[in-house]
């Protein structure tokens, strides 16, 4: 199967978007269309994770900062290193979607043979003790207490773009499992053709992850902002420090539009005392937590507050509920947006605590 067939099945993969309807490539206007040439440029495809955020342009082009300068754009860990924290904390979060996209680019790289345990979460059985410790690290990355005790596998010049690619999938996880279905392939696809169709996304992909792009060609897509206090881990690494800074700004603005104060404090006040642990196994102590809120407010909250912990929870009704408060699709998304984001803010910051001394050396780039 031709690369050209594959490219265009997966343009038409927007359609499986969920709850809003994305921007079309050729109705791109502004904002928008500089994000989707820049994802198609570096990227090597108009991913429908990166997409799906296109009804409001502020987070599209923060999900877009935030992924390209850190795993995209030439840095310190090579591009495998990132894939590897890419696919294991994708892992980690149960996000079978983001699984299998970057083990589909990880099979296409020099570590390529690693892939298959980390889809079937072998990682013990990982040959490259480098890797083999970077993959565990990144599947417990979203777990307070197995962080902050344990050393980071990689040398401290790595973590802002090591742990900058953790956050940035802590963030995308939750946005893809509220949006997206598990699998990025065509809905009805025989299961005979699935691995080679993500033998051949992997191929589209390969090139683009080869080519590294120099950094901070996206941070002229937001403003200028102030660096947070919770950016401590990107400390060294200004462009990804610089990225995070205005993504979190546009993410923070989007929040204020879509959510009630009392939304926010309500979902930041319950991850403060969060470690990582997921909630449930039921949705009661959603129920329970938006009875402080008013009653108009409690759609957005619930939907909030489940984004956040357990995106997997969320069902139609939640959508629609919150719908009939708000109604757009550009709400629905900063919402969200700002959900995940408080949640994946709250992970770095942990991460940013990490004692040094790795056991070994997570892969350098190839320097230029």
């Amino acid at each position: 199967m031709s690369a050209t067939i594959i490219q265009k099945a997966l343009r038409r993969s927007l359609a499986q978007i969920r709850h809003v309807c994305p921007v079309r490539p050729g109705a791109a206007e502004g904002l928008v269309a500089e994000v989707y040439a820049q994802v198609e440029q570096d990227f090597g495809m108009l991913a429908p994770p990166v997409a799906l955020h296109s009804p409001a342009a502020g987070p599209l082009a923060a999900c877009w900062v935030m992924l390209r300068e850190t795993l995209v754009a030439q840095g310190l860990a090579d591009r495998a290193a990132k894939e590897t924290v890419a696919a294991a904390v994708s892992l980690g979060n149960a996000c079978p979607y983001c699984v299998a996209v970057h083990n589909a680019v990880l099979g296409g790289l020099a570590s390529g043979r690693e892939a298959t345990v980390i889809a079937s979460d072998r990682i013990g059985s990982i040959a490259d003790p480098a890797l083999r410790d970077l993959a565990a690290w990144a599947r417990l990355s979203g777990q307070r207490d197995a962080t902050v005790r344990g050393a980071a596998p990689f040398a401290a010049e790595q973590l802002p773009e090591l742990a900058g690619v953790a956050v940035t999938f802590q963030y995308l996880n939750r946005m893809v499992t509220v949006f997206l279905a598990e699998s990025p392939l065509p809905a009805g696809l025989p299961a005979g053709m699935a691995g080679g169709l993500m033998r051949v996304l992997g191929r589209i992909l390969r090139p683009a992850a080869l080519s590294a792009p120099e950094p901070g060609a996206s941070l002229a897509l937001l403003p200028e902002a102030p660096i947070p206090g919770d950016l401590g881990w990107a400390a060294g690494r200004p462009f990804i420090a610089d990225a995070f800074a205005r993504a979190i700004a546009a993410i923070e603005a989007a929040g204020v539009h879509a959510a009630p104060e009392s939304v926010r404090e309500l979902v930041l006040g319950e991850l403060a005392g969060w470690s990582g642990q997921p909630r449930g196994p039921s949705r009661s102590w959603a129920d329970e937590a938006v009875c402080r809120l008013g009653f108009a407010d409690r759609p957005a909250g619930r939907l909030a507050l489940l984004t956040a912990f357990a995106p997997y929870q969320i069902g139609p009704a939640d959508i629609d509920e919150f719908r009939r408060g708000q109604g757009t699709d550009e709400a629905l998304v900063e919402l969200t947006s700002w959900a995940s984001l408080a949640a994946a803010r709250r992970v770095g910051a942990w991460l940013g605590k990490m004692p040094s001394g790795p056991a070994h050396r997570a892969p350098a780039a190839e320097p230029p």
